[in-house]
């Protein structure tokens, strides 16, 4: 199943995203996309629901906004350096262990809204990733238990700002926070629709130049792995996102450096979670 949510901002409705394209509103389940429907066997829930309502459920446009196909969770955790190419283009060592940070929940906007660039920024970088949404609350979980605990993934672009980031001492969190930079759908795509999370083509282009391109096969630490680690310093909770790192090709990496400027245009994409875009504007204040 493909959970959606769709509307104003700050106004989303829950909807799903049927196998054809067409988008549908479940309002009238009852629930939205929070810590309580991933943590109360919502998606079961819903699944059951929809064999004897779908059919009266309303049509949602599909020039209507989508917004992230999530409530706001409580943590996004973030895993740096994750592919060894794109440890090699930052020009730091391929970790040993998973480097964690955190990234403010306040940054989550829908997948085609507007990416800010912030007040006094001049290197706002892109980062495609895929992202784990938690199903169940997990701390101390093994490996081979790790998938149990995964609802679903989902596209992520992890905005960064590279000066906030690595010149202002060194604190990530404060590159990675910033305003609409935590774009995130068009969908969750739930645990079920996706074979192999570890093997999944992912891409991301500027201006109409694809500068990512690489899959998931590529990671440093798998799926299974990062989720059983976080879940060893921290309780992960019903809904929470694990952003799983980036592959080579972001801004930082190119010689000299290339960084978002007003007008650009970003399009990304996972193979299962759908496509993104974003334009780039400068904050207005």
């Amino acid at each position: 199943m493909k959970l959606i949510r769709f509307g104003a901002e700050g106004h989303e409705k829950p909807g799903v995203q049927l196998n054809d394209g067409t988008r549908i509103d479940v309002n009238e389940f009852g629930q939205d996309y929070t810590e309580s429907f991933f943590g109360g066997d919502g998606i079961e829930r819903l699944v059951k629901w929809l064999k004897e309502n779908q059919e009266s459920c309303p049509i949602v446009d599909n020039t209507i906004r989508l917004g992230a196909p999530l409530c706001r969770p409580s943590k996004i955790v973030c895993v740096g350096l994750n592919y060894a190419k794109h440890a090699e283009e930052s020009g730091m060592a391929i970790p040993t262990e998973p480097v964690l940070f955190f990234k403010a929940t306040s940054a989550i906007v829908g997948p085609n809204d507007d990416v800010v660039i912030p007040k006094n920024s001049t290197k706002t970088d892109w980062e495609v990733e895929l992202a784990v949404v938690i199903g169940k609350k997990a701390s101390y979980v093994s490996e081979e238990n790790a998938l149990d605990h995964v609802a679903g993934y989902v596209l992520h672009n992890d905005y960064s700002e590279r000066e906030f980031q690595l010149e202002k001492e060194g604190q990530w969190v404060k590159g990675k926070s910033c305003d609409t930079f935590a774009p995130i759908g068009p969908f969750i795509a739930t645990a079920d629709e996706i074979e192999n999370p570890n093997n999944l083509d992912l891409w991301l282009s500027l201006n109409g130049e694809k500068i990512q391109n690489s899959n998931t096969s590529d990671f440093v630490f798998n799926i299974q792995e990062v989720v059983s680690y976080i879940s060893q310093y921290m309780t992960l909770l019903p809904g929470d996102i694990i952003s799983t790192g980036t592959p080579f090709g972001v801004g930082l990496g190119f010689n000299p450096p290339k960084y978002l400027k007003s007008g650009d245009v970003v399009e990304l994409g996972i193979e299962g979670l759908g496509t993104s875009k974003q334009n780039a504007i400068a904050y207005k204040g």
